[in-house]
């Protein structure tokens, strides 16, 4: 069994391991808007029936303008193994191309003849009734990053390549996966070069995956408008981290229409509560500029503390900053003793990424622990 993905978040086990009750600690280990919004008004009809098509559509509707997308589907998060899973079955589906007129399959050397039908399966040919798909089961996935996308494949049978830049993706791959803005360095990748990314990908039968989980702070960043003319792309959107509403497990998927009814078959009827579908729809038809206007007083608030007390910025995104110091699993030992939770991170421990306080108060909260902090 591989070992589980490490995310931010945990209040409870660092409260069971450290003190204090949850509600004491502090916690700066996620990326997502600390100041939710109000709730609009639900139906009650949403929270007692099942979220008939009507829901969903509207849910859609507002999700294609919101974003200035084309095809729409609301997902239970994506970013998540339940939704990341998918991704290999729809590589799977997606890559037939055309061919002669027997079934073959290969696996593993062995050869299987039977009613004049051949097998064989190394994950390297297949040929069914006159469509062949030819592939090596390469993923490439721009790293570091999160951490499901690369496990998700590797358990589908997928040869994962994590590569530091784009420009290491080849015509071998089957799908490449680009989180942009990138969790956890923030580093940004320009639309025109993830576009001729897409064409190299289509040229070669393969799939773009964007994740703009981190896309809202910034919407010029987005593919979403172009969705319509990149045929080869998929792009997923988060929607509890800009609006602060985590819980509701609920984000979208922006691609051709074929592609998403695969993933509305796969995830079968009601995937998303009717609940999270009628707050979507209304969130997403307001005016969300205050809402960008107090993430950016957030992070600059963050800003003046982290550097008030000498630590270097080294990325980030207007919901998280990433902070480089040798220090650092020191840093994060001692703030947990002040009950303020940040994120580490195994494969670069020299890193930490600071969520947003939610507030000038616990601003000073932090500042006064970081000071206390013996350099």
């Amino acid at each position: 069994m591989s070992a589980p993905i490490v995310h931010g978040g945990g209040i409870t086990a660092a409260a069971a391991a450290l003190g204090g009750s949850p509600e004491d600690w502090l916690d700066l280990s996620t990326g997502i808007n600390p100041c939710p919004v109000a709730l609009p008004d639900i139906p009650a009809r949403a929270w007692h029936r099942l979220p008939d098509r009507h829901l969903i559509d509207e849910a859609r509707r507002a999700a294609r303008d919101h974003y200035r997308s084309g095809e729409i589907l609301p997902l239970p998060v994506p970013g998540t193994q339940s939704v990341i899973q998918l991704l290999p079955r729809l590589v799977e589906a997606d890559r037939l191309v055309g061919g002669t007129d027997n079934s073959v399959a290969v696996t593993d050397n062995r050869v299987a003849v039977t009613d004049n039908r051949v097998a064989v399966t190394d994950n390297r040919v297949a040929v069914t009734d006159n469509r062949v798909a030819v592939t090596d089961n390469r993923v490439a996935v721009v790293s570091p990053t999160y951490g499901e996308y690369a496990r998700a494949f590797a358990s589908a049978g997928f040869a994962v390549d994590a590569v530091d830049d784009i420009a290491a993706i080849g015509a071998g791959h089957r799908l490449a996966v680009v989180v942009n803005p990138n969790n956890p360095d923030g580093l940004i990748w320009p639309a025109e070069t993830l576009i001729a990314l897409h064409d190299r990908m289509k040229a070669a039968d393969g799939l773009l995956v964007v994740d703009e989980a981190f896309g809202d702070t910034d919407p010029a960043l987005s593919l979403a408008s172009r969705a319509p003319q990149l045929s080869n792309l998929v792009i997923f959107r988060s929607f509890g981290k800009f609006f602060g509403l985590a819980g509701l497990r609920l984000g979208f998927a922006i691609a051709r229409s074929d592609i998403l009814a695969r993933f509305e078959d796969w995830l079968g009827p009601w995937a998303v509560s009717g609940p999270a579908l009628s707050i979507a729809a209304s969130l997403l038809r307001s005016d969300v500029s205050p809402i960008r206007g107090r993430i950016n007083e957030r992070c600059a608030g963050l800003h003046g503390v982290l550097t008030g007390a000498g630590l270097q910025l080294s990325g980030g995104t207007a919901l998280f900053t990433l902070v480089a110091d040798a220090r650092a699993d020191d840093i994060y030992t001692h703030l947990c003793r002040h009950h303020i939770l940040v994120r580490k991170f195994d494969y670069a421990p020299e890193w930490l990424r600071f969520g947003l306080p939610p507030d000038p108060a616990a601003d000073r909260r932090l500042g006064e622990a970081l000071q206390r902090f013996e350099r």
